[in-house]
C-alpha cells in the first residue's frame, strides 16, 4: 500500500470517513499510544508534579493528546485537517484545538511552551501538494517558530516516518539551521516492522547538563555504547548527533568602479572623434547619492 503522504494533501486525505477509520482502530490507538508515552519520556520533563504547557504538532483526533492529559500536562493541538480535529472535539479532547498548516509556522509568543512532540507528522512537510509549496521552506517556517516559541533548554521530540535518508538528512539540518541541538534516536533498529525513529531536539546548543538518550533495543532495553559500536553505521545506529552548522553567508564583494581618470579619458577620446562632449569640471565623475 502507498504511503498517505503520496497519496493526497493531509488536508484531503484525512477526510471525515478516513478520520472516523483512524481513530477507531484498535490497533492505530494501541500503536499511537506507544509511541506517545515514549515521545514523552524523550521529553524528559522534571519530575516534580507541576503541569506543563506542551504542543501536539499533528495532533490529529486527540490521540497523542490523551497521553498528555493523563500524565497532568495542559496541551495545544495542531493539525491541518479539519475532520481529524471534529472527531477530537467529539471525543472531548482536553487540549486547545487550532486548525493551522504547521509548514506556515507556528505563530506562538516566544518562549511560551515547555515542550513539544509531534507524532508521523512532520514527514509531510517534504512534500510539495501546491505550486507554491517548497518543503525547504517550509521546513524553515516551521523549525524556526518551533524554536522561537520553547522556553530555553526546552526539548521538541519528533517521531517521524522519513521515506529515505536524503528526507531524514533535510528535516534534520533545517533543525539545526533553526538553532536546535540533538540527534535522531531509534528504537528497535533491527525491526522493519517496530523501527522507530525520534528526532529529539534541545532549544539551545548543547552543554555539560544536555544529555542524548538512547534508543530501545530488544525486550525494551537500551542500547549500551557496546551493542552501539557492533551496529552498522547506516540503519543500525542507535543515536546520530548533529551540530548546529549554519551556513556562513557570502561577503559581498566591492566592485571596483569606473573613476574619474577613466571618465576623464574616454570624454578626451570623445573629443578627438568630433563629438560635442560636456566640459571638465569639479563635479564630473563625481558618484550620486542614492537619495536626496
Amino acid at each position: 500500500m502507498p504511503r498517505p503522504e503520496l497519496q493526497a494533501p493531509p488536508e484531503i486525505f484525512y477526510n471525515e470517513v478516513e478520520a472516523r477509520k483512524y481513530t477507531t482502530s484498535s490497533r492505530i490507538i494501541e500503536i499511537q499510544a506507544k509511541i506517545s508515552e515514549r515521545a514523552l519520556e524523550l521529553l524528559a520533563l522534571p519530575n516534580d508534579g507541576i503541569p506543563r504547557l506542551l504542543l501536539d504538532i499533528g495532533c490529529g483526533s486527540g490521540l497523542s493528546g490523551e497521553t498528555l492529559s493523563e500524565n497532568g500536562h495542559h496541551w495545544i493541538g495542531y493539525d491541518i485537517s479539519s475532520s481529524m480535529l471534529d472527531v477530537a472535539l467529539e471525543r472531548e479532547a482536553e487540549g486547545d484545538l487550532l486548525l493551522a498548516d504547521m509548514g506556515q509556522g507556528l505563530g506562538l509568543r516566544p518562549g511560551v511552551v515547555d515542550g513539544a512532540i509531534s507524532i508521523s507528522a512532520v514527514q509531510w512537510l517534504c512534500y510539495a501538494d501546491k505550486s507554491s509549496h517548497e518543503p525547504r521552506m517550509r521546513l524553515k517556517a516551521f523549525f524556526g517558530t518551533l524554536y522561537r516559541c520553547l522556553a530555553r533548554g526546552a526539548r521538541a521530540v519528533l517521531q517521524l516516518y522519513a521515506e529515505n535518508r536524503d528526507q531524514n538528512e533535510m528535516i534534520s539540518t533545517y533543525a539545526m539551521r533553526a538553532g536546535f541541538s540533538g540527534g535522531v534516536v531509534v528504537d528497535w533498529p533491527h525491526s522493519s516492522k517496530a523501527r522507530k525513529e525520534y528526532l529529539v531536539l534541545t532549544c539551545g546548543p548543547p552543554s555539560a547538563q544536555t544529555y542524548q538518550p538512547k534508543g530501545k533495543g530488544e525486550n525494551g532495553e537500551l542500547c549500551s555504547e557496546d551493542n552501539e559500536s557492533d551496529a552498522d553505521t547506516d540503519d543500525s545506529q542507535m543515536v546520530d548527533v548533529y551540530d548546529r552548522n549554519r551556513p556562513r553567508k557570502k561577503l559581498k564583494v566591492k566592485k571596483k568602479g569606473k573613476g574619474r581618470e577613466w571618465v576623464l579619458k574616454k570624454k578626451e577620446q570623445m573629443r578627438n572623434k568630433g563629438y560635442n562632449v560636456p566640459p571638465d569640471t569639479q563635479y564630473t565623475a563625481r558618484k550620486r547619492k542614492a537619495r536626496f
